[in-house]
């Protein structure tokens, strides 16, 4: 997860076209909401290169009147509002420099535009683990600073006392004393107007204390020297930055970091700039007036605006109130082009004196509404409250056309009914034998595990039997269970389109557990953080759908399709509107098409935890939703302080920034799961991966699924393992617990990614401490040891990997680690950058060895080894496996092994 990136923003902002971006207020991609599938946000839109030559007067006035007849009479007058976005260019500024003495110094953080800026902020201490924030000492908190929770801080920022004229920036300076414990000082800049985030390349700023501190991407300071504040503040010219920090004492990098005067050697001050977008919300208008004259028996209508620049009205017809676009029969208004034969395209006329834009439409009788929305450039689009606009025409045979088509559409509907009834359309037979051939061996599956519980079900037996023993049977259930499942799977009759037009009236014989696929299933995740910048990330991953296929991959994740803050998607706004950056939803629905023709299923990218406000409340804080799911600050939990919601407590934990959606409320679950079901319908999609799980209970997990009946789902429940003294500990289960715990709440119908192997993997490879691939029982030490069907491994995401890098996989191991997923039980998932890389090819050496041997989420596995620098199993005795520099090769016997595949530090054996 991350907020609103600054750099990508600067690009997109760089790349715009000065047609369209006049002087510096207007950047690439509103917020605003944008339309229906046809309105693609990746089509290529006719430049239009003379005036129009409509049948309209314009004039200097407010109004433009239409050429029509005196008699003719108003049928529709009405304005509407319109909030657009201006977006205005500024710049975050840090300084770094000693104060009065080489033991005190000052971080300055100030920001160029006005507005109600907050800092928030926190510090890492000597011997902290991972990036987790911690509050900073009393005596380094300026003043208004507020606590928020355990491990950040709030300082607004106050106008500068040394602005001069109408130079007049915010900043906020932070005294701090080298002979502090403190590390680095963390922070992001908070738009307490709009509540939009500023970080460094999505990720946090870093202003490191310390020279022995890797640069992951977010720290600043990289470039050290002599600084000044810009514009008006030249008068500090003359001021220079001391490149002095305390001295280091130590004789090299490794003494004892506990001594704090040991963490500043070599210090110094610097002063950057980081460029940032703000946007605003400006008040419009667009007015609609539709006339009908007698004479003609057509309508005229008159669309003004107050818009600046070239506004181009996309619009269509319709010829009954169910509001489908439709494009009008010839001949059309001067310079209007037809797009993509579903829409209509209108440039409007400028009035005198360039305030606003006007354009008249001449409409036959026939039509019964006119439909459009604006365009203001390439990706900003304007529409009603979330909805296309919609205007009635005068019409009396429409609607008699239209209640002759619903009359129709009742009786074909009805002959369908009767037709079942009678048994005239039959289901398939070949349907019929597959449910009999299915239903007779699940039969038998059912009975081998009966007799396996009845196995360890006894007092008797159960002392007898060894507790090893006792879960090998356990393990041989879960096998039979996946086997069942499978064929029950495969057994699914398919219904002609007719004969399922009201199947939804019967009720189905068996009701299968949704989400948790066949056990078989193999994922890539198809796309990474970068991947939005080209807006055609869909039409990319097009061409790649065969090879995903032909590589062994059953399931392709894809990225969050809604409209969204942050370009990447996980700052949702407008949940039905799918025109996003990755590309239009059109497009998207073409790539998921595309998937299921060569055999994968596809998972959506669902936010659900968090969702970003249209509308400000009363006290100006934004927690006011548009758009189809209009809701207001009763969905938004009550204990997130930045957002004040109306909701009750958060079930989860909170991320702060953006609202926290309140799922106890009845209204706000039932939107839900219309949303989510109506993805399934719209797009296809097969299956959720669900963002932040951490926030919300799993129950409401288990009913979003229950709904929407995904094929797969997976949740992403991602917090920090255990540590003592900067070291991992060897044991992780509380970790594992609490994945497992938020697992159980959904009832099972929703797996997780297994953070836990992920992490273990880290600390095994890169300090070359295979032992910790083994839990204390010898099984495997992650979610995957406890409940390996509903254990998702991996080595790197987007968040984790990517240009974002917060927990890197250990460079040149990579392929250890998927060897390692990729041979064992649970659902492995490849990450894109590494699957489409020199990786490439041993991955798909390893996916092969996968399916040839059947491996899957539920097999066995006996650990034969555990070392110091070898750590080798056996997965179902079909395969053996080892990662690390140390020896190993699978014991001679009965079994013949044969090698695989190998690579740097691993290696995978086949039974023959």
């Amino acid at each position: 997860m991350s907020t609103v990136a600054v750099e990508p923003l600067i690009h997109h902002y760089r790349r715009k076209s000065p047609r369209l971006a006049p002087n510096f207020t207007t950047a690439k991609q509103s917020s605003l909401n944008c339309t229906r599938g046809l309105l693609s946000r990746g089509a290529t839109f006719c430049s239009f290169k003379s005036p129009l030559r409509l049948a309209v007067r314009a004039s200097s006035t407010e109004a433009a009147p239409v050429e029509t007849s005196e008699s003719a009479d108003v049928v529709f007058d009405k304005t509407f509002s319109l909030k657009r976005t201006a977006k205005v260019e500024g710049r975050i500024l840090i300084r770094l420099n000693s104060g009065k003495d080489e033991e005190n110094w000052q971080l300055t953080v100030g920001c160029s535009l006005p507005g109600k800026w907050v800092l928030h902020w926190g510090v890492n201490y000597v011997n902290d683990i991972g990036s987790e924030w911690d509050q900073p000492p009393l005596e380094m908190r300026p003043p208004d600073s507020i606590t928020i929770k355990d491990y950040a801080i709030e300082t607004p920022l106050k106008k500068s006392s040394t602005a001069l004229g109408s130079d007049i920036f915010y900043e906020v300076k932070i005294d701090f004393n080298l002979n502090s414990s403190i590390t680095a000082i963390n922070f992001v800049l908070k738009d307490a107007d709009t509540g939009a985030w500023y970080q460094h390349r999505g990720r946090d700023f870093k202003v490191p204390l310390t020279d022995y501190l890797q640069d992951d991407g977010n720290v600043v300071g990289s470039k050290k020297g002599f600084g000044i504040w810009p514009g008006a503040l030249g008068q500090l010219s003359n001021m220079l930055l001391n490149s002095e920090g305390a001295q280091y004492d130590g004789e090299d990098g490794t003494n004892d970091l506990r001594e704090p005067t040991q963490q500043k050697r070599g210090l110094e001050g610097f002063y950057e700039e980081h460029y940032i977008i703000k946007e605003s919300l400006i008040d419009s208008s667009v007015s609609v007036s539709v006339s009908r004259s007698p004479e003609t028996a057509k309508n005229s209508l008159l669309i003004e605006t107050d818009l600046p620049g070239d506004i181009v009205v996309h619009w269509g017809v319709c010829k009954d109130e169910g509001k489908r676009w439709e494009i009008p029969a010839e001949p059309y208004q001067a310079e209007t082009i037809v797009f993509k034969n579903k829409a209509m395209r209108t440039l409007l006329q400028q009035k005198d004196g360039g305030h606003g834009a006007c354009g008249c439409f001449t409409l036959d009788d026939e039509y019964v509404g006119f439909l459009f929305v604006l365009k203001l450039d390439e990706d900003t689009w304007l529409n009603y409250k979330g909805n296309d606009f919609y205007i009635p025409l005068s019409n009396s045979s429409g609607l008699h056309t239209r209640s002759r088509l619903v009359e129709s559409e009742k009786n074909e509907q009805q002959d369908v009914l009767e037709r079942v009834e009678s048994g005239s359309l039959p289901m398939p037979e070949k349907t019929t034998e597959a449910n009999q051939a299915g239903s007779a061996y699940t039969d038998n599956i059912i009975s081998e595990i009966r007799n396996l519980v009845s196995g360890i079900s006894s007092e008797k037996r159960r002392k007898t039997k060894s507790k090893v023993a006792q879960e090998t049977i356990l393990q041989e259930i879960e096998k039979l269970a996946a086997e069942a499942y499978s064929i029950f799977r495969t057994a699914i009759p398919t219904f002609s389109e007719t004969a399922i037009l009201e199947a939804e009236a019967e009720v189905p014989l068996v009701k299968i557990c949704s989400g948790t696929g066949t056990g078989f299933e193999i994922v890539c995740q198809g796309f990474n953080w970068e991947s939005h910048r080209s807006g055609k990330w869909y039409l990319e991953l097009h061409k790649k759908a065969a090879e995903l296929s032909s590589r062994g991959f059953t399931v392709v994740w894809l990225p969050p399709p809604t409209e969204s803050i942050s370009p990447e998607g996980y700052m949702p706004k407008d949940l039905y509107n799918l025109n996003s950056r990755y590309g239009s939803i059109d497009e998207l629905k073409v790539l998921v098409t595309r998937f299921h023709e060569v055999g994968i299923k596809v998972l959506g990218d669902a936010v659900l935890n968090h969702r970003c406000a249209h509308y400000q409340n009363q006290n100006g804080i934004w927690n006011i939703y548009g758009g189809r799911l209009n809701w207001d600050d009763r969905a938004v939990v009550a204990d997130d302080p930045h957002f004040q919601g109306r909701g009750n407590k958060s079930s989860g934990d909170n991320f702060h920034a953006a609202p926290n959606i309140d799922h106890s409320q009845d209204f706000v679950r039932k939107d839900i799961r219309e949303w989510l079901c109506w993805l399934r319908n719209e797009i296809g999609y097969d299956g959720w991966r669900l963002d932040f799980v951490r926030g919300f209970w799993g129950g409401y997990v288990k009913e979003y699924v229950d709904a929407s009946e995904p094929y797969f789902a997976v949740g992403e429940y991602w917090d920090s393992l255990s540590y003592t003294y900067g070291e991992m500990d060897h044991n992780q289960d509380a970790h594992r617990q609490r994945i497992v715990d938020w697992i159980n709440a959904t009832n099972g119908t929703a797996g997780a990614f297994d953070v836990t192997t992920k992490g273990i993997l880290h600390s095994a490879l890169e300090r070359c401490e295979y032992w910790r691939l083994s839990d204390q029982k010898g099984k495997p030490p992650g979610v995957v040891g406890w409940w390996p069907s509903r254990a998702i491994t991996f080595i790197e995401n987007h968040d984790t990997g990517s240009t974002q890098g917060h927990w890197r996989f250990p460079g040149g191991k990579e392929m250890q680690g998927y060897a390692y997923i990729l041979t064992h039980p649970g659902t492995p998932s490849v990450f894109y950058e590494h699957a489409f890389s020199n990786y490439g090819s041993e991955i798909t050496e390893l996916i092969s060895v996968r399916n040839r041997n059947k491996i899957h989420c539920r097999s066995t596995i006996q650990i034969t080894k555990a070392e110091r620098d070898v750590y080798a199993a056996m997965i179902d005795e079909k395969v053996a496996m080892k990662i690390g520099p140390g020896h190993y090769e699978p014991p001679s016997g009965p079994q013949k092994w044969s090698l695989a595949t190998e690579g740097n530090d691993y290696k995978v054996w086949e039974a023959s």
